[in-house]
This record gives structure tokens, C-alpha cells and sequence, in this order.
């Protein structure tokens, strides 16, 4: 398992590689000049100049590829345009804040989606299946800006059990949290019913209830193990997803996340801070796909890398 963990390892050098000269590149040819838009509209041409030459911005852009990737290398990102704080700094300061709510939002929606999956599927064509089956298409094809002006306008506005925005209490993180998770549970839901409908309708699941085994022992040691592996894998997909695209969940809740500081930073052109905001990410990304590999073989022990 360690010599194919070093492997995937490596195949991802080329990944972030491709990742980052994406990003140099979108971000460079982009309209619009960043120098303008750092020293604003009535700069000099001597001003402009001088912004230019210190951030590199007047060299050819191999040039300025090949320097920005011998600084990644060392570890140094570069310095924000804006608040002149290394880049660093600026992802040590936001990046935290947009895990947590991501974490959360994937808590709500492993306790949420799975339990309605399971529930659904132990009664396939029932009342409470099509039930759950409505409320799970609902929540993949809402929108996440509705459900969040939605449930601002319902719980904040008008029952006034939860701050519109901003983060300081536990209370702050429920809305965002629900909202950015909604479409991660209903999708878990979907999965999880498939999967163990599939898996209750194999020949070892007959096999165990004819020995007379309890109907928990059954679903839950038998056939729920063995349909988690398909889940495991959109849950971390969805993981990733909801670290990279908390962006309008961020902006609606005013959540100091790193969506709202890379969107700032797209609109300002600091390019320092989205080249290295879209790195963090790509490698965070790879990353979860990799620990949820590794967790197939603790899931289900039939699974082996060699």
C-alpha cells in the first residue's frame, strides 16, 4: 500500500504541473492590465512602469513561467498585489475557514443522505422511497444561491434563529454548512439506495438470512459494508468538490473563506494569490482521491494494491 500510495504520488507532480501552467497562462492573457488596476486609472506611465518591473509583469511570459515556477519550488508563492502579505499567509488565513465549512457540509450530508439511502432502500417502491427519491432530485437540481437567499430569507429574516452571515459562533456555520451540502446529500442518497439495493439482491445476502440471521445483523454487517465502497468514493469526490466550489456558498454567507479571497483576487488581477489559491486546491483535491483509494482496503479487505 505505501509503494503505491509513493506512486500515485508521483503520477500527481505532472497533474499540479499542468494545473499550475493553466492557471499562469488564464490568468496572464486575461483583458485588462493588473498594473492599471493596482495604481488605478490616473497613474502615471512612470508608475505603471515601475509596478510592471517589480512584479515581472513587463519580462516575456516564458520567462516569467520559468521564474515563478524556481520561487514554487523553494516554497515561495509570491507576494499578494493587494495587501502585500505573502501569498502564504493569505491561504493560512482563509484556507482554514473554507475546510471547516466543507467538512461540515460533508458531516450533514453522510448523516443526512446515507440514513434516507439505507431507509429507502430497506423499502424499495414504497411511499417513503418515492419520497426520498423526490426530495433527492430536488436537492441535486437546486440551485445553491436559491436554497441559501431561500433559507436566509426563512430562518434568519423571518424566525431569526441563525445569523444572516458572517462567522464567529457555531450558529454561523449551520446555514452555510446546509446549504453547501444539500446537493452532496441528496446524491449520497441516490447512491447509497442503489448500491444496497444491488448488494441485498445478491445470492450471499440470501444465504445469510436462510441461516437465520437478524435482519440489522444482515443489512448492516453484511450487505451496508460491502455497499459503502461506491459511496466512499462520491463522498470524497464530493469533498474535493465542495472545498473547490464553496465560492457562492462563501459570497451569500459572507463566509471569510479562500472562495471569496480567490474571487477577490480574480477581479483585483492579484495573480500571486490565484495561482497559488487554484494550487492549494488542485493538491487538496488529489490528495482526498488518494486517502479514499487507501480506505477501500479497511472498507472491504478483498481489495489489495501491489
Amino acid at each position: 500500500m505505501v509503494t503505491y500510495a509513493l506512486r500515485r504520488l508521483l503520477i500527481a507532480i505532472p497533474t499540479l504541473f499542468g494545473v499550475v501552467l493553466l492557471v499562469f497562462l488564464m490568468v496572464r492573457l486575461a483583458p485588462g492590465d493588473p498594473a492599471v488596476l493596482l495604481a488605478g486609472e490616473f497613474a502615471t506611465p512612470e508608475t505603471l512602469e515601475a509596478i510592471r518591473a517589480r512584479y515581472g509583469l513587463d519580462r516575456p511570459l516564458p520567462e516569467q513561467f520559468l521564474i515563478y515556477l524556481e520561487a514554487l519550488l523553494r516554497g515561495d508563492l509570491g507576494e499578494s498585489a493587494r495587501s502585500r502579505r505573502p501569498v502564504l499567509e493569505e491561504l493560512q488565513t482563509y484556507f482554514p475557514n473554507t475546510v471547516e465549512l466543507a467538512s461540515a457540509a460533508i458531516l450533514v450530508a453522510l448523516l443526512t443522505g446515507i440514513p434516507l439511502g439505507i431507509l429507502a432502500a430497506l423499502r424499495p417502491g414504497s411511499g417513503l422511497d418515492l419520497g426520498v427519491m423526490i426530495l433527492a432530485l430536488i436537492g441535486v437540481s437546486m440551485p445553491v444561491f436559491w436554497f441559501g437567499l431561500l433559507a436566509i430569507l426563512i430562518f434568519s429574516v423571518e424566525l431569526g434563529w441563525f445569523p444572516v452571515a458572517g462567522k464567529g459562533t457555531l450558529a454561523h456555520l449551520v446555514l452555510p454548512a446546509i446549504t453547501l451540502g444539500v446537493n452532496a446529500t441528496a446524491l449520497l442518497a441516490r447512491m447509497t439506495r442503489g448500491a444496497l439495493l444491488e448488494v441485498l439482491s445478491q445470492d450471499y445476502i440470501r444465504t445469510a438470512r436462510a441461516k437465520g440471521l437478524a435482519e440489522r445483523v444482515v443489512i448492516f454487517k453484511h450487505a451496508l459494508r460491502n455497499a459503502l465502497i461506491p459511496v466512499v468514493t462520491v463522498a470524497g469526490l464530493e469533498f474535493g468538490s465542495l472545498l473547490a466550489g464553496a465560492v457562492i456558498t462563501e459570497t451569500i454567507f459572507a463566509w471569510p473563506g479562500l472562495g471569496q479571497l480567490l474571487v477577490g483576487s480574480i477581479l483585483a488581477r492579484d495573480y500571486p494569490v490565484v495561482q497559488g489559491a487554484v494550487l492549494l486546491v488542485a493538491t487538496t483535491f488529489i490528495l482526498v482521491n488518494l486517502l479514499v483509494d487507501l480506505l477501500y482496503a479497511w472498507i472491504d479487505p478483498r481489495v489489495r494494491y501491489d
